[in-house]
């Protein structure tokens, strides 16, 4: 695939790509613009058109062009690949090799979707009472209808597969699309239908409800070539520019909370669809935005996911928070049925995740009850282990004490009450945040390649690849190319001195994390705590 790609950068330039998200401004032989991950203050993200490759200060990242549309839409280098080769009329099939038979088949599946969804909305145009249903009972307009490609699938059960064998597509091809059940058949019969849209506008499955009773009331297409639900979120596509503009994003439970909700002016609304969250999707998520607001219900299963989403954004520096006051309505669209304006200023009023299922549990415990303070403080030692800030973490550690009646010392013994297990409470990093390392990491290494006497001290392995060197060139020229011989010597010390340190504090985040593998195992559980100590002393 090397030749395509570089067939593609050939036909796009970098600064038009990049400048389809971000506003760049010529800035000499390179561009400059503000960080589309927004943790920037001042126009800290270059491009340089000669090297063609981006690198954001802020967020210390950067690459190729495929690397930016990978980052800035969650996708994988597959999918940039096709997205990109689309963009500039590159047919990839000439590039490929043992792979063209499934890449074949992926597209006769997105050729199929995309016919199979105009025809869903051909027959909801011409069915009075699912049209009845769209737009009286479920409230939706037009404009929303269009957006979300709304449709209709026929009772009958061959209706699509005839239409699409007329077509040219066989019935292989239609089961590799999800369109087909077990005996053939059309998989979708007598529902409202909804289009699973990828982050590129393609078609790649969809959810359907059922209309007039029956189970189940949502049937979802089955894992395809195209459609994997762990890295699907819906309405992505339709809220990336809202949530790029307001710096937050919004996950709702249902579907249908989405749509309400981009409706309702609210378009920074998603959902992951058929699933529990996943690492993956937050992954996706975080390279929009850092703020995450659950709009999930009070109930168990709203506070196990939230608990499962606080462990999951730990690691992912995701800002987590809980949209909660619905004003007596079970869920979003419920609340949006009643005002749309409440349902704003629930959007706008969310609160700390941690609170919210403290409160919860506070709620349901007794906590003058030895058993109730038991149960109590289990449930928040496990959320404070989830934090990564130190900050945070006293911060929790205080208030939790503060409601039980004991002292934060009190906490941390019950959290690990043998040995030398005291070591594990929150460790302070200083200063250094996850990712800290690796952005001095690119700058010794762009002045180890272009900074001549003053790299002479730093042993880091060369990259190989030819546009992280490029990256690492642009890193020199950008920072340190009006440096004195002396500043930049002296530079390079400091940086070396926190470097060494932000891997330290890395390293014994990882082992802190690993010895919680290890509590009922004591040789290891030391053992991996000596390491720690000796990291700590330096």
């Amino acid at each position: 695939m090397n030749d395509a790609k570089e067939e593609i950068k050939s036909r796009l330039a970098i600064e038009d790509v990049v400048g389809e998200y971000i506003e760049l401004k010529r800035a000499g032989r390179n561009f400059k613009g503000r960080s589309p991950w927004g943790v920037d203050k001042t126009p800290s993200f270059i491009v340089s058109p000669e090297k063609g490759i981006w690198h954001d200060f802020s967020a210390g990242k950067g690459g190729d062009v495929f690397s930016f549309i990978m980052e800035v839409d969650g996708i994988t280098f597959r999918e940039a690949l096709e997205k990109l080769a689309a963009k500039a009329g590159v047919t990839l099939e000439k590039y490929k090799g043992g792979d063209s038979k499934v890449a074949k088949k992926k597209a006769r599946a997105r050729e199929a979707l995309e016919l199979a969804t105009k025809y869903y909305q051909l027959c909801l145009t011409k069915n009075r009472p699912v049209l009845d249903y769209v737009f009286y009972k479920r409230n939706l307009n037009k404009k929303t209808v269009k957006n979300f490609r709304i449709g209709y699938s026929p009772k009958e059960g061959y209706a699509l597969k005839k239409v699409l064998k007329k077509r040219g597509y066989t019935e292989d091809e239609l089961e590799v699309a999800g369109l087909l059940n077990q005996y053939g058949g059309d998989l979708f019969r007598g529902r409202m239908m909804v289009p699973f849209i990828n982050t590129d506008g393609t078609v790649i499955g969809y959810t359907a409800r059922v209309l007039n009773g029956g189970e189940p009331k949502y049937l979802n297409t089955p894992e395809t070539l195209l459609f994997n639900k762990s890295r699907f979120i819906f309405g992505l596509y339709q809220a990336k520019e809202a949530i790029r503009k307001t710096n937050y994003v919004v996950i709702v439970e249902g579907n249908m909370d989405v749509i309400s909700s981009h409706q309702a002016g609210v378009s920074q609304a998603v959902a992951t669809s058929g699933t529990a969250m996943t690492e993956q999707h937050l992954k996706i998520l975080s390279h929009l935005t850092e703020d995450v607001r659950l709009a999930y219900d009070g109930d168990d299963a709203g506070i196990r996911a939230t608990e499962r989403a606080i462990n999951l954004a730990g690691n992912l520096g995701i800002n987590l928070s809980v949209i909660s006051d619905y004003h007596g309505a079970k869920d979003p669209d419920e609340l949006i049925q009643k005002s749309a304006d409440l349902w704003k200023k629930a959007v706008e009023s969310p609160k700390p995740a941690v609170d919210w299922l403290l409160d919860k549990y506070e709620e349901r415990l007794n906590l003058n009850s030895a058993n109730g303070k038991k149960e109590y403080s289990d449930v928040a030692i496990r959320l404070i282990s989830y934090l990564k800030d130190p900050v945070v973490v006293k911060h929790y550690e205080q208030l939790v004490a503060k409601r039980l009646d004991v002292s934060v010392e009190d906490l941390r013994n019950k959290k690990l009450p043998s040995g030398p297990a005291h070591r594990l409470k929150p460790i302070s990093k200083n200063g250094y945040e996850v990712g800290h390392a690796k952005v001095l990491e690119d700058s010794l290494l762009s002045i180890m390649l272009f900074g001549g006497d003053a790299g002479a001290g730093i042993d880091l392995e060369i990259p190989e690849d030819e546009t992280r060197l490029d990256e690492l060139s642009l890193i020199f020229e950008t920072k340190f190319k009006n440096f004195s011989k002396k500043e930049l010597k002296d530079a390079t010390a400091e940086m070396l001195k926190k470097y060494h340190k932000a891997r330290n504090q890395e390293k014994i985040a990882e082992l802190s994390k690993e010895a919680e593998k290890y509590e009922d195992d004591e040789e290891k559980f030391n053992d991996i705590m000596r390491e720690i100590e000796r990291l700590q002393k330096g």
